[in-house]
């Protein structure tokens, strides 16, 4: 059986070691399962238990020219997003542009698609199997700027593990 284990920064630490053990818990969490609905569901339970000041975590999917809900931690969240033509909102354009979006503020993204009044600040993550964006990472804060340059490459990581830890056949 999996236990979170609580990974709190100290005097002595920094960010990067808490992504580091974190990535480690997560691949502890995913060893041995590779359902996409298992692992998502697992990846957003073990980032919205363990990253302080967030109200929202989980995931989004492709499916045609729209971002789909999939499993996430928080509130009822928006069910479709889209990707093309035109992208709405910071994860469409983090799947149309195929990078990661970090804004300090969203209420001056244009085109933010406030699901949660409450956030204020986000991280985006394409995520990218054999070259093709199959969705998106999405955390939010209700914390201005709470994500940094730190925040992106740990996040980066943890998403890296999931997408090499999962079978994302549909």
């Amino acid at each position: 059986m999996f236990e979170a284990k609580a990974v709190a920064m100290s005097a002595t630490s920094s960010k990067s070691d808490f992504y580091r053990d974190l990535n480690k818990q997560l691949a502890g969490l995913l060893a041995g399962e590779r359902d996409v609905i298992a692992n998502t569901a697992n990846f957003s339970s073990l980032i919205y238990l363990m990253l302080a000041d967030l109200n929202w975590a989980g995931f989004y999917f492709l499916r045609g020219d729209d971002l789909v809900l999939g499993s996430f931690q928080g509130k009822p969240a928006c069910v479709r997003i889209s990707v093309n033509p035109t992208p709405r909102g910071v994860c469409g354009n983090a799947a149309f542009h195929r990078k990661t979006f970090v804004v300090a503020d969203v209420h001056e993204f244009p085109g933010h698609i406030a699901c949660d009044s409450a956030s204020n600040s986000e991280i985006v993550i394409p995520l990218i199997v054999n070259n093709q964006v199959i969705g998106v990472l999405d955390i939010d804060s209700p914390k201005l700027a709470r994500f940094d340059e730190e925040d992106r490459v740990g996040l980066e990581t943890m998403a890296a593990t999931l997408l090499a830890s999962t079978d994302f056949s549909w």
